[in-house]
């Protein structure tokens, strides 16, 4: 390939994704990167196919990029959205000259060259392959699996992604040494149900194994875990990443939502009762931080059942929550249900819901007024170009909320610094801080 040559590379919906888009930057590393679209001779979109407004926005992007792309330009669509509609697209998209799935990120680099669609048989689950990190120095995002297991009635995502596959522990380890020599020191484990790891292998509780594995490796600072799914997170699981010295409190677990009556309905596999008690068991550890999702307007939803979940929201007060509108995916049990909630009925509880839970989310923003935290510089604020943006060492600061640094005892900060610093107040839905020196 040749070096004078530029890739522009779009990566659409969640992390899992951003992983696989850094397999495939690593597999092109001899092309210059541009974020100019018009000027690049090859774009890639790596798309997402989850719900509605994930297949509109991947369908935006792939068009905008064909409007300014430059002639004899090469247009590759890869990922979920492609892998799901593959025979429609190729045939509805004349503007796409390549299209890929989720199976072949690691042969990016031929597929390009040869300039043919490619379509392997299984998902693509990384190993060693070379990755290029993007967005942080010091962050990075690790896959412990590909496909998912669970048969939640609303969810396509078994269906183009396969059956639960998880990585070897060996893989994973030799992947997050790798980064820790390059300088990274904070870890984000993801999957589509991370807490189901190594079952395929036989292996209940594989987290836990991960987790005694991860904390031996040097230069490990930070960790969390993302998505736990109810049916397969044990107490057990949760004591011992309470139990961590270098994984956070953080649980992220989507229970979706808390009527026994709509979780089976959702094919959940837990009941009311048992998700309670492990959000109990998450909130008694010190400094917790809890985010969850919610999805509005199932099938089948009554008044009362969504009011129960409304309820339950006030009550526990959670850290962060994403609200998703119920989307009719064909290939899912919810599809062909009968009971269908009206978009005037849907918006009118996702408003109510969203009410209740951003109150929530500054009462608990406005509890740590007055208290120290330790923060993680991230450069420029999104609100001014004066202020500094920081994250407490614990979240990921682009989806669980900024924390604006306006002072500082101390000079020279930089992106990716340690600090203390007190919580001094709140500005809209963010905290505000005062740096108080170096960790």
């Amino acid at each position: 390939m040749d070096i004078n040559k530029k890739l522009h590379l779009v990566s659409l919906g969640c992390n899992k994704n951003l992983i696989d888009s850094e397999v495939m930057l690593g597999r092109l590393k001899s092309y210059a990167l541009t974020d100019n679209a018009n000027e690049a001779d090859v774009l890639i979109v790596n798309t997402c196919g989850f719900i509605g407004a994930a297949k509109e926005e991947s369908l935006r992007t792939i068009f905008s990029l064909h409007e300014q792309r430059k002639k004899d330009s090469l247009l590759v669509v890869s990922g979920c959205l492609s892998e799901r509609y593959k025979e429609q697209l190729i045939k509805e998209l004349p503007e796409v000259d390549i299209f890929t799935g989720v199976g072949d990120y690691d042969h990016i680099d031929s597929i390009v060259e040869e300039r043919k669609n490619r379509f392997s048989h299984e998902t693509y689950l990384i190993n060693s392959e070379e990755r290029v990190i993007t967005g942080s120095n010091i962050h990075a995002y690790i896959k412990l699996s590909e496909g998912c297991n669970q048969q939640c009635s609303f969810c396509a995502i078994p269906s183009f992604k396969g059956r639960l596959k998880s990585r070897e522990i060996e893989s994973i380890v030799k992947e997050v040494e790798k980064l820790t020599k390059q300088g990274v020191w904070d870890f984000s484990f993801i999957s589509q149900d991370s807490s189901s790891y190594m079952r395929d292998k036989n292996i209940n509780d594989g987290l836990i194994l991960l987790i005694e594995a991860i904390e031996k490796i040097e230069g490990m600072k930070s960790a969390r875990i993302l998505y736990l799914y109810p049916t397969t997170t044990s107490d057990a699981l949760i004591l011992r990443i309470i139990a961590s010295s270098v994984f956070h409190n953080y649980f992220d677990m989507p229970v979706q939502h808390i009527d026994d009556n709509m979780l089976k309905r959702m094919k959940r596999g837990a009941n009311a009762k048992r998700i309670k008690e492990q959000l109990s068991l998450m909130r008694s550890a010190a400094d917790s931080f809890v985010r969850t999702s919610f999805i509005v307007g199932h099938p089948k939803e009554s008044a009362e059942e969504f009011e129960n979940l409304l309820k339950f929201t006030k009550e526990f007060e959670f850290d962060r929550v994403n609200i998703f509108a119920y989307s009719d995916e064909e290939g899912t049990a919810a599809f062909d249900m009968d009971g269908k909630i009206t978009k005037k009925v849907l918006n009118e509880r996702i408003k109510k819901l969203e009410k209740a839970v951003h109150e929530g989310m500054l009462k608990r923003l406005k509890a740590q007024i007055n208290t120290k935290a330790v923060l993680v510089i991230e450069g420029e604020s999104s609100e001014h170009d004066l202020l500094l943006g920081a994250r407490k060492l614990e979240c990921i600061g682009e989806i669980d909320g900024e924390i604006l640094i306006n002072e500082s005892e101390i000079s020279g900060l930089k992106t990716g610094d340690m600090v203390e610093a007190l919580i001094t107040d709140i500005a809209g839905d963010k905290l505000v801080a005062a740096v108080t020196k170096f960790i």
